[in-house]
């Protein structure tokens, strides 16, 4: 049996956990106290255990809803810009994700020592949502076809450690420029 839809006072509360949780856990570790996330989230430490019944809990979802966050922003993108510019605003999106993923690392560490894969499904998400916005420039002729998702993951990560020093953020837009760059469709380019 499936299990029944929140509330929308029970869902907004939920929302305002996971929010809360991941202010909490990128900017004051993975020790920060649940009562304080229920705090911050303006509802009662009972609220949180009923939607999280432990911390492991918590981080994980608060992790999860991150990463759908950033892939269910790409259709949202795709019907709003031009294919093109969708993609360079998601890859701003992507190194947003990154820097709270870094955030969070101690606190999915210890999620991960307790058993749980905070992980698992993330890669695929990913590239499924890369590829979404891949086929879309393509089609719109703006993106080059012949670009591997897997690659623009690779490249994408490898932005985004340069943002542990939050005074670079300016240089991974530029990296993200050049990427963009090498991503448009021009006569004569490979895969024409």
């Amino acid at each position: 049996m499936a299990p029944r839809p929140l509330r929308a006072d029970a869902r907004r509360n939920r929302d305002r956990l996971l929010d809360a949780a991941v202010r909490a856990f990128s900017q004051d570790g993975p020790d920060v106290t649940l009562d304080a996330i229920a705090k911050d989230a303006g509802v009662g430490i009972g609220t949180l255990y009923r939607h999280f019944p432990t911390r492991e809990a918590l981080v994980e979802a608060a992790y999860r809803n991150e990463l759908a966050r950033l892939c269910d922003a790409a259709s949202e993108l795709l019907d709003t810009l031009e294919p093109d510019k969708a993609v360079r605003v998601w890859m701003d999106r992507f190194v947003d994700y990154m820097t709270t993923k870094r955030g969070m690392a101690d606190a999915l560490r210890a999620v991960i020592a307790s058993g749980g894969d905070p992980y698992a499904q993330s890669r695929d998400r990913l590239i499924d949502t890369i590829t979404t916005l891949l086929r879309a420039g393509a089609g719109a002729g703006t993106v080059r076809a012949d670009v591997e998702p897997t690659d623009v993951l690779a490249s994408l990560s490898g932005v985004s450690l340069i943002t542990s020093d939050p005074g670079r953020r300016e240089q991974a837009g530029r990296l993200l420029d050049l990427l963009m760059d090498g991503l448009r469709y021009r006569a004569g380019t490979p895969g024409d």
